[in-house]
């Protein structure tokens, strides 16, 4: 909603400082704050201070002017009517009366600057109605000083005391007080510990070191104890949000009960008495870095005389990877015997799943699916019992918008991925405090492996410990020596989780599919176009034996590009079925390549055009609310309750009998539906039409279904080519069209498995190098 008062500081600001005076454009006029318009006000700031290079930072050359030129703004001492006027917008944007932005230091003004000081809580260093620099600084950010959503009176009470008793110190900001534990109060809080140890300005910065560490240190708290040391403990614990601690200068038997609480729940030594430990744990997420913990893990083979030195070193349970990354050179992946190795010596292992994870454009719900598919292929290969843990990774510093765009979904998806693997195992997540405990509280994880080492991400600061909290990383560190020496990150350990010592036989992986080298990309490319052309099927267009009722919706090279984006996936489904790749392959990419869709005006033969009669579909359930894709058939549609869809193509009712068939055979862990019914139909089909990790992981239980319902043998590594075609044409129907659909097909086939998928499990499986040079 637009403020007039702040559209008149934006005009303020284009009328007086025009032709670009400031080096940035013009603020939109819309009357709403933002950190744009906050920036303009300090360049404005520096331009009537005569800074010649101006900045969005209200940096050290900006306070040293303002304190030179101006080091007490009032009616008296404001050094020109637009100095004047940019305090007046800037007392606007932060909600506070300004007068009418007439350069006037007046009343009005003189009341908004005693207000603004009060809420920062800076009235005892800072009386009266001037402004002095630093609160003018405060005055330029976005920073606010009331209490907003989702922050506490108690926390701001803390933060107000903290300005109140620091903000005189040369090096203290003001910090906002909105109620709130962010990174800025929790500087704020190290420089007060600094300065209550006796620091110097210069000295103290803000940084938990060596120096602030012994002071700590020789500073003990216990019941009695009192003064502001205790009111920085009591600001700490409420800081980590341990219910009912008061923010208070007493150490009361109330707060040792508190703190023992809250030791007993990181596994420190419960004592009830504010200790190094304690203060530690409070102050950083990594607490005291030089603790022992049992728990450990790491991108190393843990072998025989590594894991001789771990176990002296008192470590007992430690976590390593399922996977490599693909393309990289990290080897980081358990190795064959490993596990076995490491129980011998009586070190339990908790397994990690992470590919690319380090930006949140990874992160989404197919992908999740995918993840799942992949992690639950690769711990079964390597012997994980059933209900083991998996720890997904998330290793960045995520935000909280991207905890609810990217992460949750993508932990549904593993969710779903789990489930449609068979449900072997169960969900864990390795990400910041925030994310750890958001995607838990959203039910999707049941343990957390919290990266606390990183102490400087935002999603560790000013978030407590997930509840949930199995393992806790707080430092890398070497452990042994000569052939025992290891590189590790020494975790905490809760006792949730305890990994796992004894371990299945893994299914035997000869011959099984590989991923596909991505390297040969544009030669399979070439290959598949070469051969859809020679059956008439170009690049782009229809088949040359299509009525010309519309058109296709992807070109040949998009199909293969898309398959091998999904090449994961298609890998893991092949592996943990033990069914050739190149069957599911083939099946997905040509229902993709014959994607075919029709103009408004031509529509003779509506429901043989997919996307006619996907918005049919959608019409049927959703009674006239049609999605943006479909819009263009509006008052055209004929409403029915199923049609095939999506990537392979699958019809709802289709796909609940075959993933139904899975479940009976233990392929699928997951509530069966009724084919019949409209709502279960629905259900599927929405699932089939949006989520193609969900529709590429049908496919393979279509070709177990038509099978099974033609008296053949469930599809494996040794199919023949008869019985593949066979299996091909009834993924189309019976019918002599089919018949002869599936001969074009297995042309496909043959690409897939005899020029590529063949290839690279010979030869990759052994470690031979195919890159291309």
């Amino acid at each position: 909603m637009a403020d007039e008062m702040v559209l008149r500081a934006q005009r303020f600001i284009n009328l007086t400082y025009p032709n670009n005076v400031l080096g940035v454009p013009p603020l939109a006029e819309n009357g709403q704050t933002s950190w744009t318009v906050m920036y303009s006000l300090t360049r404005a700031l520096q331009y009537e201070l005569g800074i010649s290079s101006l900045s969005n930072s209200f940096g050290p050359a900006t306070m040293a002017a303002l304190k030179t030129k101006c080091p007490s703004v009032n009616e008296g001492t404001a050094l020109s009517a637009n100095f004047t006027r940019i305090i007046q917008s800037a007392m606007y944007c932060k909600g506070y009366d300004g007068g009418e932005i007439d350069g006037t230091y007046n009343d009005r003004v003189k009341a908004g600057i005693v207000k603004l000081k009060s809420n920062m809580g800076v009235s005892v260093p800072y009386p009266g109605s001037s402004l002095e620099p630093k609160v003018f600084k405060s005055l330029l950010n976005m920073d606010a000083y009331t209490t907003i959503s989702g922050g506490t009176d108690t926390i701001r009470s803390i933060e107000q005391w903290m300005n109140s008793r620091y903000a005189q110190r040369a090096d203290y900001g003001i910090v906002p007080c909105d109620g709130h534990f962010s990174r800025d109060v929790q500087t704020a809080m190290i420089y007060a510990i600094q300065y209550e140890l006796g620091m110097a300005d210069g000295t103290a910065n803000g940084v938990f070191g060596p120096g602030t560490k012994s002071g700590i240190k020789a500073h003990p708290l216990s019941t009695g104890s009192a003064g502001p040391w205790v009111q920085l403990f009591s600001a700490a614990m409420v800081f980590n949000r341990r219910a009912g601690v008061d923010f208070t200068s007493s150490f009361t038997s109330s707060l040792a009960s508190a703190v023992s609480t809250f030791q007993s729940f990181l596994k420190l030594s419960v004592n009830g008495t504010a200790d190094f430990e304690t203060w530690a744990s409070l102050l950083v997420s990594y607490g005291d870095d030089t603790r022992k913990g049992t728990a450990f893990d790491c991108a190393d083979e843990v072998t025989a005389a590594r894991a001789k030195s771990l176990c002296d070193a008192g470590y007992r349970v430690g976590g390593r990877y399922l996977v490599n990354v693909p393309g990289t050179s990290l080897d980081k992946v358990i190795k064959p015997g490993e596990l076995a190795t490491m129980a011998a010596a009586g070190l339990s292992c908790f397994p990690i799943y992470q590919t690319f994870g380090d930006s949140s454009s990874y992160f989404g719900r197919y992908q999740g699916t995918s993840d799942a598919i992949a992690a639950t292929e690769a711990a079964l290969g390597h012997g994980f019992k059933k209900n083991t843990r998996i720890y997904f990774a998330i290793d960045y510093d995520n935000t909280d918008d991207e905890i609810t765009a990217n992460l949750i979904p993508h932990f549904q998806g593993i969710q779903e991925g789990i489930a449609a693997a068979g449900n072997h195992y169960t969900v864990g997540i390795y990400a910041t405090r925030n994310a750890c405990s958001r995607v838990s509280d959203a039910g999707l994880a049941g343990a957390s492996f919290v990266s606390n080492m990183s102490a400087g991400y935002s999603g560790n600061l000013g978030f407590p410990m997930p509840e949930n909290w199995a393992i806790d990383q707080i430092k890398t560190v070497n452990v042994g020596s000569g052939t025992g020496l290891i590189e590790i990150d020494n975790d905490i350990a809760s006792g949730r989780e305890t990994g796992q010592r004894t371990f299945d036989t893994p299914p035997p992986n000869t011959d099984l599919d590989v991923p596909f080298e991505m390297s040969w990309t544009d030669q399979l490319v070439t290959d598949v176009q070469t051969y859809l052309k020679s059956i008439g099927i170009p690049e782009s267009g229809p088949p040359d034996s299509w009525p010309s009722l519309g058109k296709t919706k992807y070109t040949t090279s998009f199909c293969v590009e898309f398959m091998l984006s999904w090449d994961d996936l298609f890998t893991s489904l092949a592996r943990m079925l033990k069914m050739r790749k190149a069957l599911i392959q083939t099946s997905a990419i040509w229902e993709l390549r014959h994607f075919n869709v029709t103009s408004i005006g031509d529509l003779a033969v509506p429901k043989a055009n997919d996307e006619f009669s996907d918005a049919c579909v959608w019409e049927y359930y959703n009674d006239g609310s049609l999605p943006d894709w479909a819009t263009q058939f509006l008052n055209k549609l004929t409403p029915f309750n199923d049609c095939s869809t999506g990537v392979g193509q699958i019809f709802g009712n289709r796909a609940i009998t075959a993933r139904n068939h899975a479940v009976d055979l233990g392929l699928l862990d997951e509530a069966k539906l009724d084919p019949t019914k409209d709502a279960d139909i629905w259900t599927v089909w929405e699932k089939l039409h949006y989520n193609q990790s969900y529709n590429i992981s049908t496919v393979p239980y279509m070709h177990i279904l038509h099978a099974s319902e033609n008296g053949m043998a469930r599809p494996g590594l040794t199919t023949s080519e008869t019985d593949t075609e066979l299996i091909l044409k009834y993924y189309q129907g019976n019918t002599a069209e089919a018949a002869q659909q599936a001969k074009l097909r297995m042309g496909l086939y043959r690409i897939f498995e005899d020029k590529y998928n063949k290839v690279f499990r010979t030869y990759l499986s052994k470690g031979t190098n195919l890159r291309l040079k």
